[in-house]
């Protein structure tokens, strides 16, 4: 389907850089602004927000991410499991990664501040 729209001025040399993967960047972007933000995480800028606040440590141990974050990970974990993420999906899973592990260290001290040995 061809569709026109007017765009900052900025945007279109960044696209343009995009250009293979403009469907899949308009996807994720509808998807980060449609997800909730009451029913969990939807993206890393969220993530960072949240720890920058210095949340409780009930409050850490209670993150989860938004059911459509959840989704975009298993989709990807799955097209890793067979190994057919796109150059794209796999620096977006390596990103994922790294923010679960983020987010794993924070669970653990927050335990652990909870329940000193």
């Amino acid at each position: 389907m061809k569709f026109t729209i007017d765009l900052p001025e900025a945007l279109p040399t960044r696209l343009n850089a995009q250009e293979q993967s403009l469907s899949q960047v308009l996807e994720v972007g509808l998807d980060e602004l449609i997800a909730s933000p009451q029913t969990g995480f939807t993206g890393f800028a969220e993530v960072l927000e949240f720890l920058a606040n210095l949340p409780t440590p009930e409050e850490i141990l209670a993150l989860r991410p938004s059911e459509t974050l959840q989704a975009q990970i298993d989709q990807l974990s799955e097209k890793h499991k067979a190994e057919s993420l796109t150059p794209q999906e796999k620096h977006l899973w390596q990103q994922y990664e790294y923010l679960e592990h983020v987010i794993s260290m924070a669970k653990a001290k927050a335990y652990l501040k909870l329940n000193p040995q």
